[in-house]
């Protein structure tokens, strides 16, 4: 089989294109094939899609395609310009590569699959290209598949912030709970993103009346948001924040006792931790701090926070008349840290009983935000938040790419 039969065919070209050469340069380690058609081929109109339009004149283009081997190959060929009776002269599209694209789709499907697994940067190291190119094929085909998008069905939404870049940069995800992926991402945390937010759903088919739960953390800023774009959704707290500032309370609570008491020097990790996840020498230390007769107010504050563990367990009915003991006990421990954050709790007493009808957290967005932050460090940080949301799309959006495998 001769060479110009053999890559007509591994390309797969369709009339009226055919390999008309085939060069390769072992020198420049480049393999360059022309593609061309016959005289007096039609075309369709790449607007309304008529057949038997004819050659108006041509245009020599060229895409980098999939390496040959270990070497750069591209594609040439004359695009010719047709004319259409309705809608004059008119570039047609070829099959190969999408227009304004200097890449074939091919190259493009492979780029997308790479920087799923590994940094921009270090894929256009790999395929001795500049790292911007490669940013516009991404945000092209992000973009895109947004567009066909559908939130239609979308009933319990979760909002989470993830840093951008150091200091305070952050951007705030929204992710449908039901179907694990991320809808919108946009910069900022504040109410105004929520907004951003009701656009994005409804330019997707979604409604905002539709949306049943919002499941965030107690954020003022979230908190008004909700309620100014989402007015018909229950707010529901995510269980992991809120023991998270319990944590946070029981750690101040310890640094300050600390001051006066050392033996609570090296220990900070043995209050955070659930027991079940301590080490052998931990429990050891837990067992050592917690007798009633030491009398510190960390091994109370400790209690504290694992009462309330047992809270998000209990039957829907004990819930409250549960929150209420732990609230009026807490109050009154004289722990400022332990009391702030149970007057904050207080605060959001609707939301924290909530969960017990709509059983939602953002479990979810933790688990995306772990993967947006790997894919942040490996990449050493993203040049633009633009960039940084496009990778977000990628890796959590779920978006369907026409792209050939």
């Amino acid at each position: 089989m001769r060479d110009i039969q053999l890559f007509q065919l591994a390309l797969g070209l369709t009339p009226p294109w055919q390999v008309q050469d085939v060069e390769f340069d072992p020198e420049a380690g480049r393999l360059d094939v022309t593609l061309d058609f016959p005289a007096g081929s039609e075309f369709s109109c790449p607007e309304c899609g008529r057949e038997g339009c004819k050659a108006h004149d041509t245009t020599w283009k060229e895409w980098r395609h999939l390496n040959f081997f270990q070497h750069e190959a591209y594609l040439r060929a004359p695009v010719p310009r047709v004319r259409c009776p309705e809608h004059g002269v008119k570039q047609v599209e070829v099959p190969w590569a999408r227009p304004g694209s200097g890449f074939t789709l091919l190259f493009e499907a492979f780029v997308l699959a790479l920087v799923k697994e590994m940094p921009v940067a270090a894929v256009a190291r790999l395929m001795g290209e500049y790292d911007t190119r490669l940013w516009r094929i991404l945000h092209h085909y992000v973009e895109a598949g947004r567009r066909d998008a559908d939130f239609s069905d979308v009933t319990r939404v979760g909002a989470d912030e993830t840093s951008a870049k150091r200091g305070q940069d952050y951007i705030t995800l929204f992710a449908d709970l039901e179907q694990a992926r991320v809808l919108f991402a946009t910069e900022g945390r504040d109410a105004s993103t929520f907004g951003r937010f009701r656009l994005d759903l409804m330019a997707h088919g979604g409604r905002p009346e539709q949306i049943q739960e919002l499941c965030m953390d107690m954020s003022g800023a979230y908190v008004r948001g909700a309620q100014m774009h989402f007015p018909l959704a229950e707010v529901v707290f995510d269980r992991f924040h809120v023991m998270k500032l319990v944590n946070d309370a029981v750690d101040q609570v310890r640094r300050e006792e600390q001051k006066e008491r050392p033996e609570l020097a090296k220990s900070r990790y043995v209050w955070l931790k659930n027991p079940r996840n301590l080490t052998r020498r931990q429990r050891e230390m837990l067992e050592e701090l917690t007798p009633n007769s030491l009398g510190l107010k960390t091994a109370r504050a400790y209690q504290m926070k694992l009462a309330l563990q047992e809270f998000w367990e209990l039957p829907p009915s004990l819930a409250e008349m549960f929150l209420k003991r732990w609230y009026f006990w807490v109050t009154h421990s004289r722990m400022r840290p332990m009391v702030r954050v149970a007057k904050t709790l207080k605060e959001h007493w609707d939301g924290l009983l909530h969960w017990f009808d709509a059983r939602v957290s953002n479990g979810l967005l933790e688990g995306i935000n772990s993967l947006v932050q790997a894919a942040k460090a490996k990449a050493r940080g993203y040049r633009s938040t633009k960039n940084l949301i496009t990778m977000v799309y990628l890796i959590s959006g779920k978006l369907r790419f026409p792209l050939p495998t």
